[in-house]
């Protein structure tokens, strides 16, 4: 074989300087988190997923070029978990019955080759191992209709060390990919606000409703409504509701007031138990 031209050893050449250049950034934002670690000394909550999906919708919107834009996605998802680690142990704990591998996959895809996962064969047992603190989050299947035991429903609580709902997996998606199932992620992290994002609201009511007549309350006070899910009290105490909004909503909010006028002596509580930031699906040129 002939030995290469001058011209293509040059490029190979700036091509190492390249990858000295980004090593030597790739240390410089680890120094910087660990300035951040100092500043926030004995904090028991260091991550902040509103901020992740900024950074991301930021790469997104300004990625040109012949690189895959999921591939600059997946880098700087594996960057961001490392470098997590950086600030305090992490773990996560997944939902992943027997040999059911979906949220498994979806979840090492989010946060990267680094980080301890710990399998969960109930939804439950990731509250627990929460509780525990032997996972910092956790990855649940989202919520499916008429569920006899729902794991939600331990989320309505006005217990402040109630984990929330603060992510939804697969954060980017590309078109075409392998249905795997969606997920939420738990954690006891304050919610914060995207600019593009909805959120869960528990309701407890003291005697049944309809979804329909719930749904129009909520409307009335410009809550735009989703998805509905309903657990019925044994013994017909009530039922409590997990509805998705289609808005960021805090528990200062003023429609939750509003609401809780229409709703009258029926409401026991409304509150947020969660909020996302909305998913990206990413541009199949791009992709």
């Amino acid at each position: 074989m002939p030995p290469a031209s001058p011209s293509v050893d040059a490029l190979r050449r700036e091509i190492d300087e390249i990858d000295a250049a980004i090593h030597d950034l790739i240390m410089r934002r680890a120094r910087v988190v660990e300035r951040i670690a100092q500043s926030k000394a004995g904090a028991k909550v260091f991550i902040r997923p509103g901020r992740e999906a900024g950074i991301l919708r930021r790469l997104v919107a300004r990625h040109q070029g012949s690189v895959p834009v999921a591939a600059i996605v997946r880098i700087w998802r594996e960057m961001i978990a490392a470098m997590t680690l950086i600030q305090g142990p992490f773990a996560v704990a997944v939902y992943a019955p027997d040999d059911d591998r979906r949220l498994w996959d979806i979840a090492r895809d989010h946060y990267g080759t680094v980080t301890p996962l710990a399998p969960a064969n109930t939804a439950q047992a990731v509250l627990r191992a929460l509780a525990e603190g032997s996972a910092t989050v956790g990855v649940v299947p989202v919520p499916e209709e008429e569920e006899t035991d729902p794991w939600w429903r331990f989320l309505i609580s006005d217990d402040t060390k109630t984990p929330k709902i603060i992510g939804r997996l697969p954060f980017c998606s590309r078109p075409g990919q392998k249905e795997g199932g969606d997920a939420l992620i738990l954690g006891a992290v304050p919610l914060e606000a995207t600019g593009q994002d909805h959120t869960l609201l528990g309701v407890e009511l003291a005697q049944d409703m309809s979804r329909g007549r719930l749904k129009d309350m909520m409307e009335a006070v410009s809550l735009p409504v989703g998805w509905f899910r309903i657990f019925h009290l044994p013994g017909g105490g009530g039922s409590v509701h997990l509805i998705e909004v289609e808005d960021f909503v805090d528990g200062d909010d003023a429609r939750l007031g509003a609401l809780a006028e229409k709703l009258g002596d029926a409401l026991v509580r409304v509150l947020p138990v969660g909020a996302y930031a909305l998913p990206i699906t990413l541009e199949a040129r791009k992709a």
